[in-house]
């Protein structure tokens, strides 16, 4: 299957679920995770309507960002990018994210959220955040603990005047599962409800699902869905190290 029939195909899936769940097709974005994926193939799926990208790397999405920009026949489709970072951002990166993407999926640490402030700062616009959770407490795993959301939220919210925080990010222990990984969409729905009472924001955005389960991931309540393999394909081999 080509480029273009995979992007079709997983909208068409989406789609589906959607209408599967009740939701309205709207209320779900889907995000092309193009990892590892050169700039051109970015270009064709943007051609074709698709707005929002996700980068796991810094280094790599912000050169694919210049590519794409200095093409000439790419420059107009690259100003229309929302490009998400969905990958672990270190502390010591956060000069280059601040600012740099539309959403930040993965705050999990007041380290980070405090190198995002003090890059933000005097900056008239906020940076939009999702705080990352390690959702089945898996030790291996970045993310939040689910029992120390409220103190960072708080923290956050106190100290971080620049960051906008808007919602939740996962990934369920159990990867590409399917209706396996539906629980752990729900404890997130459920997190993210009771952070809603505790800090009274209305924290909208819910990111959560893959190529392999997203659909019990809209079931669940997800607004933000990452699709990498089921658009572009089996991801190169990572050569040389990106970070």
């Amino acid at each position: 299957m080509e480029l273009l029939d995979r992007y079709r195909h997983v909208l068409d899936r989406l789609n589906t679920a959607c209408a599967d769940a009740g939701r309205a097709r709207e209320d779900v974005t889907l995000i092309a995770v193009s990892k590892l994926h050169p700039a051109e193939e970015v270009a064709v799926v943007a051609a074709a309507g698709q707005v929002d990208f996700g980068e796991n790397y810094v280094q790599e999405a912000l050169q694919k960002r210049e590519d794409l920009a200095a093409s000439a026949g790419s420059s107009t489709l690259a100003a229309g990018i929302r490009w998400h970072m969905i990958g672990h951002v270190q502390s010591r990166k956060a000069a280059q994210v601040a600012g740099a993407f539309a959403l930040i999926h993965t705050l999990d640490s007041r380290k980070l959220a405090d190198a995002l402030e003090k890059r933000m700062d005097g900056a008239e616009e906020r940076q939009t955040v999702l705080f990352e959770i390690n959702i089945a407490s898996e030790p291996q795993k970045s993310g939040l603990m689910p029992a120390d959301l409220p103190a960072l939220a708080d923290y956050v919210l106190e100290n971080c005047p620049h960051l906008d925080v808007q919602g939740l990010m996962c990934l369920p222990p159990v990867f590409d599962a399917g209706d396996a990984a539906r629980p752990h969409f729900a404890h997130l729905r459920q997190l993210r409800d009771s952070l809603q009472k505790h800090t009274g924001l209305p924290l909208p955005t819910l990111s959560m699902g893959m190529s392999g389960d997203f659909e019990a991931a809209v079931a669940e309540g997800a607004t933000l869905v990452r699709i990498g393999t089921d658009i572009f394909g089996p991801r190169p081999v990572k050569t040389p190290p990106l970070a």
